[in-house]
């Protein structure tokens, strides 16, 4: 009875854990490999030994996140970690092609449809985070986290130029902090499972009979990964190309607004691997037994490839794209000038003059 006891009250663990994408040594992997793909010219600040572990420990912050009871958090958090691409057509009658950027303006999008149609969206007492239905925020989230980059580097140069040691160690390490936790959602956008209501087990008509356990999630995150023998990260770098700056239909691009369709069109060749992941499960390629059992691992592991390339292009666009902050600059300006100004009162010796004798 005891026995049983504890197994129950594992498996109930076990059950509400939060669904990740890539185990944090997946995550970790993908940022390391991004800093590695950097060339020789990014700021050598961000590549040092220290930069390293700062940035691939980041990579797991947002999972961090997920381990809390504060719905609030839940709620914000939670829903950056995916994109569900069937919800679009199936709930709101939409397509990759006709978002908004914009990640409030989505939002009204989506409110439009559910105030006409009610009745497609029944409340659920188990949405205790209030997420039924959103098909999550993956592409905004990583976008979001791109402007936010492309920012620190604006500052960083005038700081660099004008600002006290202080200034530059900080907005290093705010930058540093961005790339890590970017990171974390880019892994997260080459995880097929984050993209589709299949999640989690097929759900819906299955004519195939593909797995529909609730166990198939963290199989491919890290569980097939590490049966199969770990990542080998000699392997993964040497396949990886140097990061360079993105391109949008043969131009450079020019802001976020570009990042986003790109990011859209990354997340809908992902999602293409859904079905292929549940066939080669059901064949046993993701067994991690014998020869056929192995076949699932380059694919997987190429992923985590996938995600670090991307990553490392985007950091590097995004820092070699910042224009300088003229609004800090000017202030830097300003505060220089009244420094010197100061200084000169308090060194300006008083004139004396002779009295008449």
């Amino acid at each position: 009875m005891k026995t049983r006891f504890l197994v129950s009250l594992l498996l109930a663990s076990v059950a509400i854990q939060p669904i990740r994408a890539w185990d944090y040594e997946g995550h970790r992997t993908v940022n390391l490999l991004a800093l590695a793909s950097l060339p020789t010219n990014f700021p050598a600040a961000l590549r040092d030994a220290a930069a390293q572990e700062r940035v691939g420990f980041l990579a797991g912050e947002a999972d961090r996140w997920r381990n809390t009871n504060d719905r609030p958090l839940r709620h914000f958090n939670g829903l950056d970690h995916y994109f569900d691409v069937e919800y679009l057509a199936d709930y709101y009658g939409m397509t990759m092609a006709n978002l908004s950027p914009f990640r409030y303006e989505f939002t009204a999008q989506m409110a439009a449809v559910r105030a006409k149609s009610p009745e497609k969206f029944p409340a659920d007492e188990k949405d205790t985070d209030r997420t039924k239905y959103a098909p999550g925020f993956l592409p905004w989230a990583i976008i979001e986290n791109y402007a936010k980059l492309k920012s620190g580097f604006s500052y960083l140069k005038v700081y660099e130029e004008m600002g006290t040691p202080e200034e530059v160690a900080q907005a290093r390490q705010n930058i540093l902090y961005v790339m890590g936790v970017m990171g974390h959602y880019v892994g997260d956008a080459t995880q097929p499972l984050h993209t589709t209501k299949h999640f989690n087990g097929w759900v819906g008509a299955n004519p195939k009979g593909y797995a529909t356990n609730k166990t198939f999630h963290s199989w491919i995150d890290g569980g097939y990964l590490r049966k199969a023998g770990g990542l080998k990260d000699a392997e993964l770098r040497a396949k990886l190309r140097p990061a360079a700056p993105l391109t949008l239909d043969g131009a450079a691009v020019r802001d976020a607004e570009d990042v986003f369709k790109l990011v859209m069109r990354f997340v809908a060749e992902q999602h293409k691997l859904v079905e292929p992941l549940y066939e080669m499960n059901k064949d046993g390629r993701l067994s991690g037994n014998g020869e056929q059992g192995m076949e699932g691992f380059p694919i997987l592991s190429n992923q985590i490839r996938l995600a670090a390339q991307l990553l490392g292009d985007l950091w590097l666009t995004a820092y070699q794209s910042a224009p300088v902050d003229n609004f800090l600059k000017n202030q830097l300006a300003t505060r220089k000038l009244q420094a010197d100004a100061k200084d000169g009162k308090t060194e300006e010796k008083p004139k004396t003059t002779k009295k008449k004798k």
